[in-house]
């Protein structure tokens, strides 16, 4: 097991105190709009009055994702703090329409929401924000707005910057996961008002929201740059907006850990983070682990800023790591091997760089003499990462052998001690192209003594994009330019005898789209570094005060199977998830659903024969009613175009109530 000290802090949760749910709140928005709301009071509250932490998303909480408001409604009202769960307008059981992510009027609404609980009698006035994911994103909205009675968030598996760090663009490249992401949002959107809840009127509701399901893959392949659509909903454009309290938190396993140093250097109010060994998610019950006892964590946090309790939560260090000593796909299902870290301050003055230099093979501590290395694009590189999020085990990146063979390797000598990096490294290289539009990856890897090879941390650049992601120049072929790509953040224990594999290739398919032509580039050597954000551990480090808590990995039998062929020059990759499905007891509700499922093919050395197609389903069936949806996205693309097709199928008690088809050819914007 970890190393993970027992809680030292003479805080201790309060006695646990009886608690009250209500099922259904209406808020009325100044428009007309209704939004639902669920509400978990501690039964002390009328006489008492508490704080109170919001939870507000597009995701059902009523049904497909009633039980993480069972759980953290239960969890955080016992100790005092009550805990509201909002559906976006447009989700759910809350009226009007959902078209997009992060729209002005949710982030309207959600200000709405905070005055409105500040207002209860049952309510000290104070009130806090927390969220995974969209509600990770949706939080650091709402500081940014400032609204008076917010005092604190807590944005989890967030980004700061929605094109840069979010599921849509990487590097400049459309993501894969900007498909899968726009197949889930079409079923978010869809999905239809309990009848339980709106009687008569639900399908008129329903019937609205299929009509106007947005085309929303086309749409956010139409917006390629930096531009306004994407800086709406970044906070990371006025940090000085941000003046309450926060904790981020985040995952080595979770790309959105990148925006953990940005907040921590950059916010100017109370912060504190934490970077744990999980995936895409809360922290508890976490996956692969090792888990926190995290309510423990999060009443601490919410007792503080919204009660004036003194908890200690703001004496102790303000970032802790967890630093593993081997990849989670090493010790799938896991959890990693490791113990906790921390850090007094952020950027860290344990952390120091260290340069190493690429040349014939090797990564040296000295500058070699000059060299030119040629990459052409006409291998497939990326099998071994195929997903930018993994949500499963079976998600992972793979041992990186097969991808390594296919790219150009530069490998350190044979550590003589353990080594230990904390941050992102960044790959400085000199680079030309003999096309105006190419791209670079980079890939830093453990090379263990056996000859494994596992991925730590990973870059990418779309080349157009190489001053920045507001307005990309084509490359002039010949031209070389000097070029920084940021790995991922990432913390990692080397073992004495690994060596440090920097892995270079024009691209990573199918985690970005292929570039529009066969590149060649050509990497001058000598203008090229690799800068290593080397850890010097104290001699002591601050002990950790959360207990360790058991992790909790899903069956096998609930993974997505991923399947990989290689016929000749054609490659194949399949993900299938299990159809899933579960009985909702006390609202006599049936669920069933399975998705996205991919089916991803390409040729080798010609990217036009790329097509990427997705499809995901969602159910909801009980006497007399039954809702089934089917969504579809794919995508392929000239030189000059992206072709996008999307469909929206909705079937009422087996009869076709909706078929939503679109088709757009949106022009390539040097992508």
């Amino acid at each position: 097991m970890p190393d993970i000290p027992s809680p030292i802090a003479a805080w201790r949760l309060p006695p646990k105190g009886q608690t009250r749910m209500i099922e259904t709140v209406f808020l009325a928005m100044p428009d007309g709009v209704i939004l639902a709301m669920q509400l978990w009071l501690p039964a002390s509250a009328e006489q008492e009055p508490a704080p109170v932490v919001l939870e507000y998303v597009p995701y059902r909480k009523r049904d497909r994702y009633r039980a993480y408001g069972l759980h953290w409604g239960q969890t955080l009202a016992q100790y005092g703090v009550a805990y509201a769960r909002l559906e976006t307008r447009g989700s759910g059981d809350s009226t009007g329409l959902l078209a997009d992510e992060y729209l002005a009027q949710e982030q309207e609404d959600g200000v709405e929401a905070i005055a409105w609980l500040a207002r209860q009698s049952w309510c000290n006035g104070s009130v806090g924000m927390r969220g995974v994911s969209w509600g990770g994103f949706s939080t650091l909205q709402a500081a940014a707005l400032a609204p008076p009675a917010l005092k604190a968030v807590m944005p989890i598996c967030a980004s700061d910057l929605r094109f840069a760090n979010d599921a849509h663009y990487i590097g400049g490249a459309f993501a894969l996961t900007g498909l899968k992401w726009a197949t889930s949002f079409k079923i978010v959107a869809a999905g239809p008002p309990d009848p339980l809840i709106h009687k008569e009127h639900w399908r008129s509701l329903w019937e609205d929201r299929l009509a106007a399901t947005p085309a929303i893959a086309a749409r956010w392949v139409s917006h390629q740059t930096n531009d306004d659509y994407w800086r709406h909903g970044s906070v990371a454009t006025d940090w000085s907006a941000i003046r309450c309290a926060v904790y981020a938190v985040g995952g080595l396993i979770d790309p959105y850990g990148d925006a953990i140093p940005r907040l921590l250097e950059n916010l100017q109010g109370p912060r504190k983070a934490i970077y744990g060994p999980w995936r895409h998610g809360y922290p508890s019950p976490c996956a692969p682990g090792p888990g926190l006892d995290w309510a423990w964590e999060e009443v601490r946090w919410w007792r503080h800023w919204l009660m004036g309790e003194a908890t200690g939560i703001m004496d102790e260090p303000p970032l802790r790591v967890f630093m593993p000593n081997a990849t989670a796909a090493q010790v799938a299902p896991g959890p990693l091997p490791g113990r906790w870290v921390a850090e007094e301050a952020w950027p860290s003055r344990q952390v120091a760089s260290r340069t190493l230099f690429p040349g014939g093979g090797v990564l040296h501590h000295e500058r070699p003499s000059g060299e030119l290395v040629q990459i052409v694009d006409d291998r497939i590189v990326g099998l071994g990462k195929v997903e930018w999020v993994p949500f499963s085990p079976s998600e992972l990146p793979a041992e990186q052998s097969a991808d390594d063979a296919r790219s150009t390797v530069f490998d350190g000598a044979s550590l003589e001690a353990e080594l230990e990096i904390l941050g992102a490294a960044t790959l400085h290289i000199r680079v030309s192209s003999d096309r105006p539009v190419a791209r670079l990856a980079a890939r830093l890897c453990e090379v263990t003594a056996a000859g494994e090879s596992w991925l730590l941390a990973w870059g990418l650049l779309n080349l157009t994009h190489r001053d920045g992601h507001e307005a990309p120049t084509v490359l002039k072929p010949g031209v070389f330019y000097e070029v920084a790509i940021p790995l991922s953040f990432t913390a990692h224990r080397f073992a004495r005898g690994s060596r440090v594999r920097l892995a270079v290739s024009e691209s990573l398919w199918p985690l970005v789209w292929p570039s529009p032509q066969i590149a060649t580039l050509t990497l001058d050597l000598a203008g090229s570094r690799l800068e290593l954000p080397v850890r010097t551990p104290p001699t002591e480090e601050a002990p950790m005060p959360i207990a360790a808590a058991a992790p909790r990995e899903s069956p096998a039998a609930a993974w997505p199977v991923l399947s990989i062929t290689e016929a000749q020059d054609a490659v194949r990759v399949v993900e299938t998830w299990p159809p899933a499905g579960q009985t909702v007891a006390d609202i006599d509700l049936n669920l069933s659903g399975s998705g996205p499922d991919l089916v991803l093919t390409m040729t080798r050395g010609d990217p036009e024969s790329c097509l990427w197609r997705s499809e995901q389903t969602a159910g909801y069936r009980r006497e007399g009613w039954d809702v089934s949806l089917r969504a579809e996205v794919s995508l392929r693309a000239s030189s000059t175009h992206f072709h996008v097709e999307e469909r929206l199928l909705a079937i009422l008690n087996g009869s076709v109530l909706a078929d939503v088809s679109h088709r757009e050819a949106v022009p390539r914007t040097r992508m």
